[in-house]
């Protein structure tokens, strides 16, 4: 992989924001946006716990999807009080998924600002809270809706690897999913850990990595690959904002009630064949890739 660091600023303004970031697609973390933010303080795992202990929760474990994987389909279910017990004891590979912490208590609006200066286009319904332990993996993949990103963490570091969209064939994207073929799992502790010779496309792909640390925003560009892995156990939230455009609105609609759908209807039906079938394309697209050299 060809990886280069994320743009890193104190403060921006929406015009450069704009101009430098928002309209050619490029990442950059914002370390002061979240800084004035009375979440930048308040929000721990003692104010969770005390506010929704009791609520239950799906959780989601480090293992890779396979031909049989149901969509978004938590591993595991407990107390939002006795996860964070868990993950506050140790290491632990279990974390939280799109948790619309918001619609238990929301209360918790008030402790942030939508950064409205930086884009107008805010769902504002659904800001995600995402929640994992020392070790859990978020794996490869891109947002299915298509949008921008504001993602804040707190608590501890994460660290992240990015890529462009259209690097999607070199991380032997698996054909009507937003997943990847291969596991990045500790892929920075050698490159064997890719396995190369079987995945020799990666070698090509272009894209940033970088480690997100307690308060700093990333704003991830709409269609970005992504793999997060949490250093500390931590969570963060993620504000969504639709692209402008028509073309853009149609392609996140097409994925989320057409292809997903479909995907869904043949992994029941024809699990295998159909693993096979992604598995194969997913390849001969990797190898047009190596084919002309990126």
């Amino acid at each position: 992989m060809q990886l280069r660091p994320v743009d890193r600023v104190e403060n921006i303004s929406p015009g450069d924001f704009k101009k430098k970031y928002y309209d050619p697609l490029v990442p950059v973390v914002i370390r002061d946006l979240a800084k004035h933010w009375p979440a930048y303080t308040k929000w721990n795992w003692d104010f969770f716990k005390a506010l929704l202990g009791d609520e239950l929760v799906g959780l989601y474990n480090n293992v890779k999807s396979d031909a049989y994987t149901p969509v978004n389909t938590a591993d595991d279910y407990m107390k939002f009080g006795d996860y964070i017990d868990m993950i506050r004891r140790g290491p632990s590979e279990w974390r939280i998924f799109l948790f619309n912490l918001f619609e238990h208590a929301p209360s918790i609006l008030q402790d942030f600002q939508w950064p409205e200066s930086f884009s107008r286009s805010f769902v504002k319904k659904f800001p995600m809270l995402f929640t994992g332990g020392q070790g859990s993996v978020t794996h490869m993949h891109f947002d299915i809706d298509l949008s921008h990103i504001f993602h804040t963490h707190f608590m501890g570091k994460k660290r992240i690897l990015l890529f462009p969209h259209e690097e999607q064939h070199k991380l032997y994207r698996k054909p009507w999913e937003v997943l990847s073929l291969v596991n990045f799992e500790k892929y920075y502790y050698n490159e064997n850990k890719l396995d190369l010779e079987r995945f020799p496309a990666l070698r090509l792909a272009k894209g940033y990595e970088l480690i997100l640390n307690h308060g700093e925003t990333l704003f991830m560009p709409a269609g970005y690959w992504h793999h997060m892995e949490y250093i500390d156990s931590g969570f963060a939230m993620s504000l969504r904002a639709l692209q402008p455009g028509i073309r853009s609105k149609v392609n996140g609609a097409w994925n989320l009630f057409a292809m997903r759908p479909l995907d869904t209807i043949m992994k029941k039906t024809a699990p295998r064949w159909w693993y096979n079938y992604k598995r194969e394309k997913s390849f001969a697209d990797a190898k047009k890739e190596l084919e002309m050299g990126g």
